[in-house]
């Protein structure tokens, strides 16, 4: 690699290179329309065919990154990526290969719409924006009202036992309540989703976000990486397979359209939603994986894809509608195209269905008589315990025009506020540390295990989002990060070297140079699964980089090109 300063950009090519270019027209067809754009976006008359782009044309990475976008622009031609330009460094070259690699079109199973599309009228849009805010506020009254009675209820216990009794009985059927209510609702108000569109503000339409309002609020999004979680959208109606693990909290929607093979696993932040919106309407399609595949992070699902048997997504990719990955293939990029990467690359545990039950079972009983008791009882504790609090909320507060109200609300919250932060950094500086002694780097553990209930709780814990939007795009997230256990080396401040999005797996096996800047949404993929185990490994960012924003950031050695950089 050689740096290559941005006073580029303002320069054309060298004499010889438009000497070169004078010599030889662009030829017909793709060549030809290719030709125009890139000579358009360099200023000059017009490019040889089989000139290189950097050696010859004297282009950079920006340049071409330019002339990729008027590319894109273009209907006429295939869309172009930084990947096919380094593949193919000449206009010819890249021609025959966005040509070989253009996919396939499948023909899409929800139907061609045989009328124009209209806009909804404003009556439409009035109506539906009405029925959604009554069915917002009903909601939130009846959960209100559920959650007085049931507080009066538990506060009427006498004794520490009593109340922890009340607590769990009223805390886990008011669990049970908000799980089973979203699944009742999709089958009463929609039935089975087929292949269908429908126009936005109608009231199809207000069934499909009531729906997909209540799925998304369900609490069982807290047991994503759980078989639990399986077995949840399987009562939505997908079709699932045994041994699948599904890590992305991006529920699908309509999921009797979704079919997922046995031995699957889907990394976090993966899109299979089943629908798309598209024209004023909602597309809904089937998506459909076959056994043993792999999906990785931050990737994208259309409706209308499949993948075969033991296919491959790799991270950062998307399958456009009509998509389908034959089996046993390898597929990345954005649309994505044939690879030879293997991103599968852990040896498989031992996993059973009765492992995956016993790991299922256990983390019930904790959630009935561990975390609903302490959420329900210790607010009830909280109130009853503490004078203030109990004086500024009890029967003889004083009135609403009282400066006394206000003031002593003011006090208790930042007391409340600056206690939480104080005692959650403690923790999760310390904890998550003494977890991570569970866990080796680069040894394979098998799923559903005490290894891997330390590793997710490593990952719940140091991906609060709650203290990286406090302290994110800002100069103290450096600070927070290397608390977490991030190896930073020399830091050079530039204001706001992370944003707020940044994720990991584990903060300690995670490095970044001196002088790299990241813009926000990385995601530091530092450990590898498969449907039956998981590794953790290191990764490492360089020094003097620039990362753009939503990377996924594999483990093992990787090196990051500098902004201004131009390959020889």
């Amino acid at each position: 690699m050689e740096e290559k300063s941005i006073e580029v950009l303002a320069s054309g090519p060298d004499e010889s290179a438009r000497d070169k270019s004078r010599d030889s027209g662009p030829k017909a067809g793709i060549e030809r329309d290719l030709a125009e754009v890139l000579a358009d976006v360099m200023s000059v008359e017009q490019v040889s065919v089989d000139s290189h782009f950097f050696d010859d044309l004297g282009a950079n990475s920006l340049v071409m990154a330019h002339f990729c976008a008027r590319v894109r622009k273009r209907a006429d031609l295939p869309s172009a990526s930084m990947k096919d330009i380094y593949r193919h460094p000449t206009i010819r070259s890249l021609a025959t290969g966005l040509a070989d690699a253009a996919p396939t079109p499948v023909e899409s199973s929800v139907p061609a719409p045989t009328e124009v599309v209209t806009p909804a009228s404003t009556r439409q849009y009035l109506l539906c924006g009405t029925l959604q805010f009554i069915i917002f506020v009903g909601y939130c009254c009846l959960a209100g009202l559920v959650t007085g009675r049931g507080y009066e209820w538990v506060s009427a216990g006498s004794g520490l036992r009593n109340v922890y009794l009340r607590a769990v009985l009223f805390g886990g059927a008011g669990l049970v309540g908000l799980c089973i209510f979203p699944i009742a609702a999709k089958w009463i108000l929609i039935g089975r989703w087929k292949s269908r569109e429908f126009p936005i503000w109608g009231l199809t339409y207000l069934r499909f976000w009531t729906v997909k309002t209540l799925v998304h609020a369900n609490p069982m999004i807290f047991f994503v990486g759980n078989p639990l979680y399986v077995l949840y959208l399987r009562a939505l109606g997908a079709r699932i397979g045994k041994g699948v693990t599904i890590f992305s909290r991006t529920i699908p929607v309509c999921t009797d359209l979704l079919t997922i093979g046995a031995g699957t696993v889907i990394r976090k932040d993966a899109f299979f939603l089943c629908y798309r919106a598209h024209a004023g309407r909602i597309q809904t399609g089937h998506v459909t994986l076959g056994r043993d595949v792999f999906v990785g992070e931050k990737t994208v699902l259309d409706i209308d894809t499949s993948m075969g048997d033991r296919a491959q997504l790799g991270h950062t990719s998307a399958l456009q509608s009509g998509q389908v990955v034959p089996e046993d293939q390898r597929w990345h990029g954005s649309p994505a195209q044939r690879t030879e990467f293997d991103y599968l690359s852990i040896a498989p545990a031992a996993c059973g269905t009765l492992r995956r039950a016993g790991y299922g079972l256990i983390s019930v009983l904790q959630v009935f008589f561990l975390y609903v008791p302490l959420t329900v009882g210790g607010a009830y504790m909280l109130i009853t315990e503490v004078p203030e609090l109990r004086n500024l909320l009890g029967p003889d507060m004083v009135g609403f025009t009282s400066p006394t109200l206000y003031i002593d609300a003011l006090v208790l919250s930042l007391v409340l506020f600056f206690g939480f932060i104080v005692l959650g950094l403690a923790l999760l500086f310390t904890v998550p540390r003494l977890l991570s002694l569970m866990v080796k780097p680069d040894k394979v553990y098998p799923l559903y295990g005490l290894h891997y209930s330390a590793h997710r709780a490593i990952a719940r814990m140091t991906n609060l989002k709650f203290f990286k939007w406090l302290l994110g795009d800002s100069s103290y997230i450096v600070h927070y990060l290397r608390g977490l256990g991030y190896d930073l080396s020399h830091v050079e401040q530039t204001g706001s070297n992370f944003g707020t999005e940044v994720q990991h797996e584990t903060p300690y096996l995670t490095s970044v140079g001196s002088g790299t800047m990241i813009a926000d949404g990385l995601s530091v993929i530092n450990a590898d699964f498969s449907s039956t185990s998981f590794r953790v490994s290191q990764a490492s960012i360089g020094p003097h980089n620039f990362l753009g924003n939503n990377i996924a950031y594999p483990s093992g050695p990787r090196r990051v090109t500098t902004a201004f950089s131009r390959r020889r």
